[in-house]
């Protein structure tokens, strides 16, 4: 049995899935619910998993490494695969129009997949994670993306 640190973190952005049979390949947004699931790696300074206070990782370390993330990177963007021509063009004409505040490097997000809740999971888990968890012997073992209270898809273990 292992000690889980789990945290959630709410964000909006807004995507489209390209390639989509229905409705989702059109722009649009979710209200997301992110939940991020930490455990710690065994050492001889982590007993049982857990530090000198007895704790997996304190809660606002979460909050500051991987929820501020999410807040910094995805909240309030339209996140976009570098693939999609449509968003690429919509992110010109953005950057291009002088009465656009443009300062923070336009709305667009610009990613190495379909931003399908289950490949923003698994990128959150496979890439951020251990970017933003590197020396703090934590690892980010899962992540739940809700993108609507009924619909929600899970990576990791």
């Amino acid at each position: 049995m292992k000690h889980q640190v789990k945290r959630y973190h709410d964000i909006s952005c807004g995507h489209r899935v390209v390639g989509h049979e229905s409705c989702c390949s059109r722009l649009h947004g979710h209200n997301y619910r992110v939940h991020f699931t930490c455990e710690s790696e065994y050492s001889d300074n982590v007993k049982n998993g857990l530090d000198h206070v007895g704790r997996v990782i304190d809660f606002g370390e979460v909050k500051s490494k991987l929820c501020m993330w999410l807040e910094n990177n995805w909240d309030h963007k339209f996140i976009a695969w570098n693939n999609d021509a449509l968003s690429k063009k919509l992110a010109q004409v953005e950057f291009n129009h002088s009465d656009i505040d443009t300062s923070d490097n336009n709305s667009f997000v610009f990613v190495p997949f379909n931003p399908t809740a289950e490949n923003m999971a698994q990128y959150l888990v496979d890439v951020i994670g251990p970017q933003q968890l590197n020396g703090t012997g934590i690892t980010l073992t899962s992540v739940t993306i809700e993108e609507t209270r009924k619909c929600s898809v899970s990576y990791g273990n």
